[in-house]
């Protein structure tokens, strides 16, 4: 779609548009079509994972979580909130061309440490890295978290 490399999730159907020159997809969750960059094509994707192999509940997903750091206003780009509303997991997705370095992981960790999240997961699409906050120490995971009955 739109020359976009293919990435390292299962494959998933999107329904796109054609806009002002620009391809657009419907972002289900919030019943929204958007412009379908780089970033927006590893969300999607990492969307549709958390849902089908994490067992995330697509209501208990909010994409552009806002966070307030140092009265600043920021913006985390996909958690997921467990039975009372609260940060279960945070994900940062990057352009595919974005390398995931310590900078990717200092601003999910800025983030995580407002929400308070049990899991972090950082991808660019073809890269992934899932963590879970134990005892104050990020502990990395070998897959995606299972999410339903946390």
């Amino acid at each position: 779609m739109n020359g976009l490399p293919k990435l390292n999730f299962p494959p998933i159907r999107l329904r796109a548009r054609r806009r002002d020159g620009a391809v657009e997809v419907w972002d289900s969750l919030r019943g929204i079509y958007l412009v379908l960059t780089p970033e927006e094509w590893v969300r999607q994707h990492l969307i549709a994972c958390l849902v089908a192999r994490c067992g995330a509940q697509p209501t208990r997903i909010v994409q552009e979580y806002a966070v307030s750091l140092n009265g600043q206003p920021q913006r985390a780009d996909v958690v997921v909130v467990d039975d009372s509303a609260r940060p279960l997991l945070l994900a940062e997705c990057k352009a595919p061309h974005v390398k995931i370095d310590g900078r990717t992981l200092a601003q999910a960790v800025r983030y995580n440490s407002v929400l308070g999240a049990r899991y972090v997961v950082l991808t660019n699409g073809l890269c992934h890295y899932c963590c879970e906050l134990r005892d104050g120490e990020y502990i990395r995971l070998d897959s995606f978290p299972r999410l339903c009955g946390v």
